[in-house]
């Protein structure tokens, strides 16, 4: 499968940041109110278009999911491009509403595809585990867990979840999509205001993935469960009744990783093929751009 931009047509990146709260999440639905259907809605108005838009995006970020580094594509003609392009940040910045932002617009390289050219993805979840509570003025991005954390214990359970595994028992299961994911980073440290924070970074990542690989890791930090209980819920393949997916809100996508601009293409066409582990028949298509 190609996929070369038509021609008459520019593809452009665009970098852009929401704030999760009042968003049905990412993806367009009938009658909800999602961060694509806002900035597509934007875009069509401040380029006068007469046909809508349609972005592609790096990850579609569930419900009250927030991010920082989201990326995204559109593929516009180029006459339009070349009449806007010096003016559209500005215009974006005065039609979009004050809870989404696009911090760039630039012509992408041959072969980026804002999806399946990412070769990773880098989410942060934020929680306080002070007796008090979360300071209110950042109550909307940060998780309250009323037990103590010890960051050690955790980041020992979080080590063996690390590398390419099938994640089935830490996603919901989407019909004919894998679970298979690797997972690059997974660590656990304490910011100078007290906040316990996770940063899970992967080649990319399947339905409530990210959730509830922190819900595992509360268990093991907070002393109801051992260091080993991630792997095992892992190993077992199946979801397990004692893991949370907690809740959306403190989880933030910060950045979004490309290879250099000559693997681009290659890049794009890996992350279409079939994935399996060794042993495993039938694996289902390459990562799709679902999450957390």
């Amino acid at each position: 499968m190609t996929d070369d931009v038509e021609p008459g047509l520019v593809r452009v990146r665009l970098d852009l940041a929401y704030d999760g709260k009042d968003f049905s999440g990412w993806a367009r639905q009938r009658e909800r109110r999602t961060v694509q259907s806002e900035l597509e809605s934007a875009l069509q108005t401040v380029m006068r278009l007469p046909e809508p838009v349609e972005l592609t995006v790096a990850g579609r970020t569930d419900a009250g999911v927030h991010a920082r580094g989201q990326v995204a594509h559109v593929d516009l003609p180029e006459e339009v491009w070349a009449a806007h392009r010096e003016k559209l940040l500005r215009r974006l910045a005065g039609r979009l509403p004050h809870d989404v932002r696009v911090w760039q617009v630039a012509e992408a390289p041959p072969g980026f595809n804002a999806r399946f050219s990412a070769i990773w993805r880098r989410y942060a979840y934020r929680v306080g585990d002070h007796r008090g509570g979360v300071d209110p003025l950042r109550r909307g991005y940060v998780l309250w867990h009323d037990w103590p954390l010890d960051i050690g214990l955790m980041n020992d359970a979080a080590k063996r979840l690390l590398g390419e595994h099938d994640f089935a028992a830490y996603c919901k299961k989407r019909e004919g999509a894998t679970t298979i994911r690797k997972l690059l980073d997974l660590h656990w440290e304490r910011t100078e205001d007290g906040l316990a924070v996770a940063t899970v970074r992967a080649d990319a990542f399947c339905h409530n993935m990210v959730r509830a690989l922190v819900g595992a890791l509360l268990l093991v930090g907070d002393g109801h469960r051992p260091v080993d209980f991630p792997r095992a819920v892992l190993a077992g393949r199946v979801r397990h009744s004692a893991v949370n997916v907690v809740r959306p809100h403190g989880l933030t996508l910060e950045e979004v990783g490309y290879p250099p601009d000559d693997q681009l293409a290659a890049r794009n066409l890996a992350a279409r093929n079939k994935r399996s582990l060794p042993g495993d028949t039938g694996a289902a298509s390459g990562p799709g751009a679902g999450c957390c």
